[in-house]
């Protein structure tokens, strides 16, 4: 099949920041597809326009409608870098698929500040809880994080001078690329109510007070950095746990009757992009596995109240299963064992 879907990443500078090839592929598409920014880029010319749905699933049967027609989507700078490039190629075929990148937002910001981007932690902000950034504070480190709007980096500076990061130094870089591009500097504690252009990258340098808790990724937080009522696997145990659950990146954990949430939360915070589900029956319990999520930069902990096993029905299968509770019960150990994938560990 013709690659009849070209995804065209596009600058703050428009059409004149195109190269010939990717303005070949925006001229002679049928449909243009981007948000009002993007598609306001391109002079009105009576082609067909759509515009981003929400939710952004919404795109997937109007694409499949026009299968086959030249159809352009625009889309911000790298289109594979947190961008919507990722989620099209698990909606179609590569085959049916080209993509003409722009230079990304972390490559721009880069060449401003003088950084090298592998020595640069990389986050979005962009439609994420604002405490997934926790989780990479460390002192010394280097981040750049894709914002949510001009908000982003007051509320940024907010969550720094709270976790004892005030020291930071953080520049909102606007409109990069574009006739616009400004940068506002600042430290996190001296933000206050500084705004922003919605179109922003954020820096940060991380500079940690004393009064900073240091929390590597290495599994075994100290107990102190969770809140609980007694139900938590101590340190060392913890740290044990982990070794044998073995943490690998992209992975699903269950972690049942979980307590506090600890083996989850630091499951994911030691592999990229693991997953974790915290199985739970208390409900103040719950809420607690919610509060620590976001504490230590792990929101995305998906937390199902309910008694095992019967609350597991209908869960993604596991890749490893921690039994923190409830291993008497009838049935939870054959349960969790028989929904473990290939390899998985308990």
């Amino acid at each position: 099949m013709t690659r009849w879907l070209r995804i065209v990443g596009i600058g703050d500078d428009g059409l004149d920041g195109l190269s010939p090839a990717a303005r070949a592929l925006v001229d002679g598409a049928e449909v243009l597809v981007g948000g009002a920014r993007h598609l306001a880029m391109v002079p009105e010319d009576g082609r067909e326009r759509i515009r981003w749905p929400t939710p952004l699933s919404d795109i997937r049967p109007l694409l499949e409608a026009r299968r086959g027609r030249p159809v352009c989507v625009l889309a911000t700078g790298d289109p594979l870098c947190y961008g919507v490039g990722a989620k099209f190629h698990r909606w179609f075929d590569r085959d049916e698929i080209v993509v003409v990148p722009a230079p990304s937002a972390f490559s721009l910001a880069c060449a401003r500040l003088g950084w090298s981007l592998p020595d640069v932690g990389t986050l979005t902000l962009h439609g994420r809880p604002l405490e997934t950034l926790a989780a990479h504070l460390a002192p010394g480190v280097r981040l750049l994080a894709l914002t949510e709007n001009g908000e982003t980096p007051r509320r940024a500076a907010e969550l720094l001078e709270a976790k004892g990061y005030g020291g930071s130094r953080m520049t909102a870089l606007e409109h990069l690329g574009g006739t616009g591009e400004n940068t506002v500097t600042a430290t996190a504690a001296e933000w206050g109510d500084r705004t922003c252009a919605d179109l922003n990258t954020l820096a940060i340098e991380c500079v940690a007070g004393p009064e900073a808790a240091l929390l590597p990724r290495v599994p075994g937080l100290p107990d102190e950095a969770y809140r609980h009522d007694g139900q938590l696997t101590k340190r060392e145990v913890r740290s044990a746990t982990l070794a044998a659950l073995a943490p690998v990146p992209g992975q699903r954990l269950w972690d049942v009757g979980a307590g506090c949430g600890s083996i989850g939360i630091e499951w994911m915070r030691a592999a990229a992009h693991a997953e974790a589900i915290a199985i739970e029956r208390d409900a103040d319990r719950v809420a607690l596995i919610a509060e620590n999520a976001a504490a230590l930069g792990t929101p995305r902990l998906t937390v199902v109240e309910g008694a095992a096993p019967e609350a597991l029905g209908g869960l993604d299968r596991p890749d490893a299963v921690f039994i923190g509770g409830g291993l008497s019960t009838a049935g939870l150990f054959e349960h969790c064992w028989d929904a473990l994938k290939p390899g998985g560990r308990l």
